[in-house]
């Protein structure tokens, strides 16, 4: 594998978690995130994702990788819409589901992700636009980064296809170690769903289109359930019989 592609892995595999965690800690201890400050935020990770983008592409041309390898030229596209489209609007509804799920309870991980989510989720009109451009954006940027160059650079370096998806999907969670263990394994399993589809549909379309869909329900259901203190009555309600 050539010296640049060590370096990207390198950064894939510790800059970039490094740098998620350092952000989230730096939000956490913040005791308020105005308005400003998240659509500085969107703007500086929006910024960022594209230059990382451009500058792996850049590398994996220099080095005569096709379109083709890296997942973004395609055929049957009426059926690459369909599988996009439906994967999407699954996803989208567990999602949903998931985050009303977690809003009910009360626990240190649920505290987590609502400390996170009225930091980093819109809350106000005027900031889901933007947040709307940084999903679009992660949907893209992140699957061209993890599910076409990674899992390219893998397959032609002669990895059983097994462990290109799983060795992918391990750099996606540790990109997303800053939501801690629970963070980690469910972005992993997600990585592997991708993983798998990507290779199925030998197109980058069908996941980026997850993807996205997953982050903007994230933007629109997440301040509505994670940014209010969990209904005790509803607590109730889901405690076992005879507690």
């Amino acid at each position: 594998m050539p010296w640049d592609f060590w370096l990207i892995f390198l950064f894939l595999a510790v800059l970039l978690p490094w740098r998620g965690h350092s952000r989230l800690k730096n939000l956490l201890a913040t005791p308020h995130v105005g308005i400003v400050q998240r659509l500085s935020l969107y703007a500086s990770t929006i910024a960022f994702q594209w230059f990382a983008v451009a500058v792996v592409g850049w590398r994996a041309w220099a080095h005569g990788y096709s379109p083709s390898e890296l997942g973004l030229a395609t055929s049957g596209r009426m059926r690459i819409a369909f599988v996009a489209v439906l994967g999407a609007a699954i996803l989208a509804a567990g999602q949903w589901l998931n985050l009303r799920r977690m809003g009910r309870f009360s626990s240190p991980r649920t505290a987590f992700f609502r400390a996170l989510a009225q930091r980093i989720f819109p809350q106000s009109s005027i900031e889901f636009l933007p947040y709307l451009a940084l999903a679009l954006t992660a949907g893209l940027c992140e699957e061209f980064l993890y599910r076409g160059f990674a899992m390219a650079v893998l397959l032609r370096a002669g990895l059983p296809l097994w462990s290109v998806v799983l060795l992918s999907a391990v750099l996606f969670g540790l990109a997303h170690l800053y939501q801690r263990r629970g963070g980690f394994v469910s972005t992993l399993v997600i990585g592997t769903v991708f993983g798998t589809a990507r290779i199925a549909y030998d197109s980058l379309i069908p996941v980026m289109a997850w993807h996205a869909a997953v982050d903007v329900v994230a933007g629109i259901a997440g301040p509505r359930y994670l940014s209010q203190a969990p209904n005790p009555a509803s607590e109730r309600e889901i405690q076992p019989r005879g507690h």
